[in-house]
């Protein structure tokens, strides 16, 4: 690995909330893969040249410094721009109601990120099925911690595990980090075929990839196709919040299911995902009459 960093600065076109865009990269306090400040951000990856840790820092009048540690940093600092959402055009969703009109405004710097590595989200994106995110958190953290290895340069950070080490683990390694069989044989399944599923031409083709992989619904592939594709129109169907998040948000009303959630939500169609962000981002939930979603037992899944 290379022992001098490379650094690069990036004029931005726009405003941009560096630690709300790159957001969806990060799953939990365990994930030791980023860290995230207002105006700074870590991320430890593997580019195609090698493993890389990525320091982004806002430093005013539009600027944005990059600086790269590894193998791969030349290769990720030419991909910063593409990261952070300089092609993104969040100016392409029309608010039709005042709620997303008023989150627009008020975060005008949010962006839709495009990693570029679907492997690397659909792995969270997998352990966060049908679990809180508490419990998901703790599993990935778990699993970073005992299939992770240290990312070049400072940071402290570590590289997301290899799919060559993910396809290797047994079903039952996965059980003490809090996976059961069905989940941990989908993430081995999914490592077998990472080099397929990271050579997808776009959200479509990546689509039609993921969800061809039997436990991969249409919540999983959203969650991969916002973050590694950017794809502003991925909305998380199945998700156990959302619905009434959007029903709330643009009806008034407190609970909905997936259908009238895409009912509303047909006015933002190619700008669906982008309107979950806001709404995520601006933290905007309906209110709560009933028991929340509890934590389960692997045995109950």
């Amino acid at each position: 690995m290379t022992s001098a960093p490379v650094e690069r600065r990036l004029a931005l076109r726009g405003p941009l909330d560096l630690a709300a865009t790159l957001a969806p990269l990060r799953h939990g306090a365990g994930d030791r893969t980023v860290r995230l400040t207002r105006a700074e951000a870590w991320l430890a990856f593997r580019a195609a040249s090698g493993p890389v840790t990525l320091r982004l820092r806002l430093a005013g009048a539009g600027t944005l410094e990059a600086c790269a540690w590894g193998d791969g940093g030349e290769e990720a600092l030419g991909g910063v721009s593409t990261l952070v959402g300089e092609e993104d055009e969040p100016e392409r969703l029309i608010a039709h109601h005042p709620a997303i009109r008023d989150l627009q405004r008020r975060h005008a710097g949010l962006r839709m990120p495009r990693s570029g590595r679907p492997f690397d989200a659909l792995v969270p994106a997998i352990i966060e099925q049908r679990i809180v995110a508490t419990e998901a958190y703790r599993c990935y953290g778990a699993l970073l911690r005992c299939a992770s290895e240290p990312a070049p340069g400072p940071g402290g950070l570590v590289m997301h595990p290899t799919p060559e080490v993910l396809a290797s683990m047994p079903y039952y390694a996965f059980h003490p980090l809090g996976l059961e069989r069905r989940r941990a044989d989908l993430i081995r399944h999914a490592a077998r075929r990472a080099p397929w599923l990271e050579s997808a031409n776009g959200p479509a083709d990546a689509t039609l990839r993921l969800r061809s992989l039997p436990g991969v619904g249409a919540w999983t592939a959203a969650e991969v196709l916002r973050s590694a594709f950017g794809d502003p129109d991925a909305i998380s169907v199945g998700d156990y919040h959302m619905p009434d998040t959007v029903a709330w948000a643009l009806a008034g009303e407190p609970r909905a299911h997936d259908a009238r959630m895409l009912e509303l939500l047909e006015p933002y169609r190619g700008q669906r995902g982008r309107v979950q962000r806001l709404l995520e981002v601006g933290g905007v939930s309906a209110p709560r009459y009933g028991p929340r979603m509890a934590p389960r037992r692997i045995a109950a899944l």
